[in-house]
């Protein structure tokens, strides 16, 4: 929101040297962010001054017209002769009053302004447009100032459109509707500044008459329970929107439409409280307000047809929707041209459900923007009357004595609070009558307990409000303020966040990182040292993935868990497994450039406990007991965290050294392996198989075995998965559950001989189903404790050996801790591991 320092002025008494810094620190210490500072007196360096068209030349000759102007500038030029200006707009006559630059001056931008010659003419200055000075994107034409602007030529014309101000533009948090208009804001600074304040919301308005100003029929009262609405009739089409509002509207970053819409878009400025304007006279019948029918159609004022559903509200006339509620109007009602018959509606609507609508239609207007942070519903009839005022000001028209009212706002539920609270809960001694007045100050009533609060209760310390009980009603237009801890936040927020003390509170010792904590770290760092980038994927995902991932009907990744409010439609599910949001990040890379890609991921996966049902409703005024948030968690989907990496590309990249090698399915193998040994678990408790899992290619597909349980499975993505992701082929994946590996047990320190090894290679023919891993595992059997390690270095098939038969041939490392073996031994110990392997596979050896 932007908002100008000289409107904030009309509403509180802020001092007139205060400097702009300070207004700044008081909003971030009373917890509204600062995006941004602008002072307008410093955007525009130089000469700006009001001028009068004296003379205008046509020029001709030229590709578009051009005008040569005679402009009185007064003795700003230092000879008092009329200033030369060559101008291009045509939307200017002899006569008026308008806006220059002198030579030496500096448009926003850093465009300088000098004197040249040009289209044959000698041109000394600019005459400004609203777009030219950052006052707005109007450069249809320069700005002609209004007649009743007091300005004579040679002034400075900064105050006269409103360069001489500063601009704060403010981020709101979701929780502070109030502060998105200039009623909220000014009560804000008058804490800071302990100043008055003018709240425009207390004007007198008239209530509502017994005859309503239009019939108007509400049947839902929970999405709305307030609607009021008058007419204004035979007002001038023609009447302009006078210079100081359209230059607020512009400044607040709203263009500036038509009086009558212009006046609604002030009013929520002014006092938070969007409206909207219908002509009457385009309206057919009584209107009715109520939920949309599915599939009814609305042309909203952005041109755009709009398909509605049942959620959504509307305001209807006999030919169906004309606006839809709270967030956006709709064509067939809109003020055009000519209207003359104004019927200003202001109503009261459901923030869930204008929030719900906004983000269904994609329409984030400054009303909707309003509406889902809460609007103040007391202040409909302020709001009518300050619009009518207005508008019957600028644009003449008759009022209509009758009013309409329909009021089902129910009044505020009153809040108990301990007065010892805040103290207790922030570490700050709030005395209970400072309590008191720091929430009347909020615009709470606050209802004393049977404990007598007196202006010297800090005299006494904490114990004076041991045991008051305050009965706080919030304010209508702090719809936030709901429980408890609400009131204190408001209590140590107007007493200054700076007295809060900082102190971090001690860690208790002997504790550090969880071996869960250690374990991850570890998972992280390995994959990092090996080339794997880590990204952060959000854990939404369609419906349609685990079809594109090939899940099988029975599946138990199938069944998801659904959010009730999707941040999209298109995505309401929790994940179930990484490998879809990671693939997704793989093919975004992709598409920007990146052709060799090593991505992994640690988070969490969600499976619904299937027939958990709902959880126990749990309120905030007492501890959940241990039976509810054992219910509760009974509903909660089990999250177990996984590990996932994907693979695509070039491993080893191609370089003058020679040609590149490709990722395949080992390397995602070799990944899960790394994974499980920063994990901590030996290699001799690990067993790959091969298998057949959704999306893994069946014949390049491993499942990981610890301890004969599966943690998880790796290799080549199937073609189907990877055409239907649009992923390169051969690309592939591994994915662990990190949460279903045994706790890392106590690694023995390793015993180091110093006689040497005997090496011996042995190549076995096995069949080709036969994992090589297996095979290893035999040899280690058979070996015995002589054996220090086994390596596979040659795979080899060919005719030679027979159909599906394929050689494996593993180096052997036989070593004894106290002596050095002979060749009788080693060779034994190799015979004894080859006859394990042919007991268990058929294992001949090569050659033999």
């Amino acid at each position: 929101m932007r908002v100008s320092v000289s409107w904030l002025r009309e509403y509180v008494d802020l001092p007139a040297d205060l400097p702009t810094g300070d207004v700044e620190q008081a909003l971030v210490d009373l917890g509204i962010e600062v995006e941004s500072v602008v002072d307008l007196r410093e955007s525009v360096t130089g000469r700006l001054v009001v001028g009068e068209v004296r003379e205008i030349e046509e020029l001709t000759g030229f590709k578009k017209p051009i005008r040569f102007c005679r402009v009185d500038v007064g003795d700003a030029n230092g000879t008092g002769e009329p200033q030369e200006i060559v101008c291009g707009a045509r939307n200017f006559a002899v006569g008026d009053r308008v806006v220059v630059i002198l030579p030496g001056g500096v448009l926003p931008g850093g465009f300088a302004i000098g004197a040249r010659k040009t289209y044959g003419h000698h041109s000394a200055g600019m005459i400004c447009s609203a777009k030219e000075l950052g006052l707005g994107d109007d450069h249809s034409g320069i700005i002609v100032l209004p007649p009743d602007v007091a300005a004579k030529p040679g002034d400075d014309a900064r105050p006269v459109v409103g360069l001489d101000d500063v601009v704060f533009e403010l981020e709101i948090t979701p929780d502070r509707g109030y502060a998105l208009s200039l009623r909220g804001l000014a009560r804000e600074l008058s804490h800071a500044f302990d100043v008055p304040l003018r709240d425009p919301a207390l004007a007198p308005a008239p209530a509502g008459t017994q005859t309503p100003a239009y019939p108007v029929e509400v049947r839902d009262t929970v999405g709305c329970d307030r609607f009021a609405a008058r007419l204004v009739r035979g007002i001038d089409p023609n009447a302009p929107t006078p210079s100081w509002m359209a230059q607020r509207l512009v400044t607040a970053g709203i263009r500036s439409i038509s009086l009558p819409v212009d006046i609604t878009n002030y009013v929520m400025l002014e006092l938070g409280q969007p409206m909207h304007a219908f002509d009457a006279d385009r309206i057919v019948g009584p209107l009715v307000v109520r939920r949309a029918e599915a599939g009814e159609k609305l042309t909203t004022l952005d041109g755009v047809n709009r398909v509605l559903t049942a959620d959504d509200m509307v305001i209807c006339d006999d030919t169906g929707p004309i606006s839809l509620a709270a967030v956006m109007g709709g064509e067939t009602s809109e003020v055009v041209a000519g209207t003359t018959t104004v019927l200003f509606e202001a109503a009261h609507w459901d923030p869930a459900m204008v929030g719900r609508t906004a983000r269904r239609h994609k329409l984030f207007s400054e009303a909707a923007k309003r509406w889902e942070r809460g609007v103040d519903p007391a202040v409909a009839l302020v709001a009518l009357e300050r619009a009518v005022r207005l508008l019957t000001e600028h644009g003449g028209g008759t009022p209509s004595a009758e009013i309409l009212d329909i009021d089902h706002v129910r009044p505020r539920t009153p809040i108990t609070l301990p007065a010892d609270l805040p103290t207790r809960r922030v570490g700050v001694e709030y005395p209970p009558a400072r309590v008191v007045a720091l929430l009347e100050r909020v615009g709470c009533t606050v209802a004393q307990g049977a404990d007598r609060l007196s202006e010297d209760a800090g005299a006494v310390g904490v114990a004076s409000g041991a045991g008051t009980a305050l009965s706080v009603t919030p304010p209508t237009w702090r719809p936030d303020l709901t429980d408890p801890a609400d009131l204190v936040e408001e209590v140590v927020r107007l007493d200054g966040y700076d007295r809060v003390p900082s102190v971090l509170p001690t860690a208790p010792p002997g504790r550090g990182l969880t071996p869960r904590q250690r374990r991850r770290r570890a998972v992280a760092t390995a994959l990092a040292e090996r080339g794997y980038v880590e990204v952060l994927a959000h854990p939404f995902v369609s419906p349609e993935l685990a079809d594109l991932l090939g899940l099988p009907a029975d599946d138990p990744r199938r069944p998801a868990v659904r959010l009730a409010n999707p941040l999209s439609e298109k995505e309401p599910l929790l994940r179930t497994t990484l490998l879809g949001p990671l693939l997704g990040i793989l093919k975004r890379n992709l598409g920007r450039g990146h052709r060799d890609l090593a991505l992994y991921e640690i988070g969490a996966v969600f499976h619904p406990r299937v027939g958990a049902g709902s959880p126990p409703a749990m309120g905030v005024d007492r501890r959940p007991t241990d039976a509810e948030f054992a219910a509760a968690d009974a509903v909660v989907p089990a999250q177990p965290v996984h590990v996932a990496v994907v693979l695509s590309g070039d491993l080893d990249p191609a370089g003058w050294w020679g040609a590149g090698r490709p990722a395949g399915w080992a390397d995602a193998i070799e990944a899960a392996r790394d994974v499980l040994a920063a994990a901590g678990i030996p290699d001799e408790r690990v067993e790959l198989r091969a298998a057949e899992y959704a999306p893994w290619h069946p014949g390049r597909c491993a499942e990981l075995r610890v301890d004969d349980t599966v943690v998880g499975h790796a290799g080549e993505l199937h073609p189907t998965v990877v055409a239907a992701l649009e992923l390169p082929r051969r690309t592939c994946a591994m994915e662990l559950n990190l949460d279903a590996l045994p706790p890392t047990p106590v690694t023995p320190a390793p015993t180091v001989s110093g006689f040497p090894p005997a090496l011996i290679d042995v190549a076995l023919v096995v069949d080709d189903s036969v994992p090589a891993e297996q095979v290893g595992r035999a040899l280690e059997a058979g070996a015995g404790e002589l054996l220090e390690d086994v390596r596979l270095f040659d795979v080899y098939s060919g005719e030679q050996l027979g159909e599906g038969r394929r050689s494996l041939a593993y180096k052997l490392t036989f070593r004894a801790p106290d002596r050095t073996l002979t060749v009788e031994e080693a060779v034994a110990a190799r015979d004894a591991a080859v006859a394990v392997a042919a007991e268990r596979f058929g294992a001949t050896l090569r050659g033999a």
